[in-house]
């Protein structure tokens, strides 16, 4: 079976409306995406980012009739650009899914390698990890970064926190490269869910492993701080993080847009002595910094 897809350009105020109408339409399902090349990074909470100009891609099963349609929105709407139909082809979409990620190396011996996949070294620390609905699977330079950090410093018998754990992926590598135990924190239960079905899979002991929400982190202090999540969260919580980092102990920071990262080192400069050259990729920033000696 095929489909065809409508596809429409919209400004932010009238988002809304097309998507109610289209789904009235009969389509089986209306995406949003930038019409520009304008990112939200950062919106506030509960609000849908929406940019200035707007892709709208609505999909009909293939006997829809859609130039009656598409002529009447762009009436109705005074659409700048005439809508567009494409057809979409039938094809097995698990493994057209699937196909899309590969086994990735960070660094000299780090791999994160999708469930379906033979891990391509047996030799090297090989993570299990497959995409889903929790933030991380290697693929974000800002995951990147932090995973190539922990490569080159694997944290031998460390105590560690991962603050945001997303996935998990920050947590079960370093627990991978020798941590001792991490605490992997996170406001969303379906992380931890996610970081506790991950770490089951790679064969992670639940006794190494504490996947807790913020209230429920007891006061300790770890070798290794860990936060790869957004500049205005690593600032608010910059006391909080300096508080669980023990003397001598390292922070690593990430989801830094370059033009954020002084405001973010300035944030933290009262409890880390040293700081490593920051590490930048596609205008992500990963900070690296030990905290001064008891």
């Amino acid at each position: 079976m095929a489909w065809q897809n409508l596809i429409l350009t919209a400004a932010r105020e009238q988002v809304d409306a097309l998507e109610t109408r289209l789904l009235g339409a009969g389509a089986l399902s209306v995406s949003v995406g930038d019409a520009g090349d304008v990112p939200v990074l950062e919106p506030a909470p509960g609000e849908t980012p929406l940019w200035p100009e707007n892709t709208l891609t609505a999909l009909f099963e293939a006997d829809v009739e859609l130039a009656a349609l598409a002529s009447a929105l762009s009436a109705e709407f005074a659409l700048a650009a005439a809508p567009r139909t494409e057809t979409v082809a039938d094809q097995d979409w698990e493994r057209a899914w699937m196909a899309d990620f590969q086994p990735m190396r960070f660094g000299a011996r780090l791999w994160i390698c999708p469930s379906w996949h033979t891990p391509p070294a047996d030799d090297a620390v090989n993570l299990i990890l497959d995409p889903g609905l929790a933030f991380g699977t290697g693929t974000h330079p800002t995951t990147a970064l932090c995973l190539e950090w922990l490569d080159a410093n694997p944290p031998c018998g460390a105590l560690a926190l991962d603050y945001g754990c997303g996935s998990g992926i920050l947590s079960l590598a370093a627990l991978k490269l020798g941590a001792r135990h991490v605490w992997a924190v996170d406001i969303d239960p379906q992380a931890l869910t996610a970081t506790a079905d991950n770490a089951a899979r790679n064969a992670i002991p639940a006794s190494n492993l504490y996947a807790v929400e913020p209230p429920e982190l007891p006061p300790l202090t770890a070798d290794l701080v860990m936060a790869n999540i957004l500049s205005g969260p690593l600032i608010e919580l910059a006391p909080r993080l300096c508080q669980h980092l023990k003397p001598g102990g390292k922070l690593i920071l990430s989801g830094i847009l370059a033009t954020q990262a002084d405001a973010v080192r300035d944030a933290y400069n009262a409890c880390i002595a040293h700081w490593e050259p920051r590490a930048e990729r596609d205008g992500w920033v990963r900070l690296a910094g030990r905290r001064a000696e008891a």
